[in-house]
């Protein structure tokens, strides 16, 4: 499974964050939604992430999203 680093702006300034492809997907589906932009979510994972790596952060939240969804 790769890895790809991808670009993003949060609030204002750029980073990048590395992540695997599958949760890359997740993310966006869960963005789309939720109505709102990759940019955002990943801005509001960033606001709550309490000093943890955003990639991690991000996986983090993939998962607790799905589980969320899970019967």
């Amino acid at each position: 499974m790769s890895i790809t680093k991808r670009s993003v702006m949060i609030a204002g300034h750029r980073t990048s964050v590395s992540l695997e492809d599958p949760f890359w997907t997740a993310l966006c589906e869960i963005a789309a939604a939720r109505g709102q932009s990759v940019q955002a979510l990943i801005g509001a994972i960033d606001a709550g992430r309490d000093g943890q790596n955003l990639s991690s952060a991000i996986r983090v939240f993939v998962l607790a999203s799905f589980r969320e969804r899970a019967p």
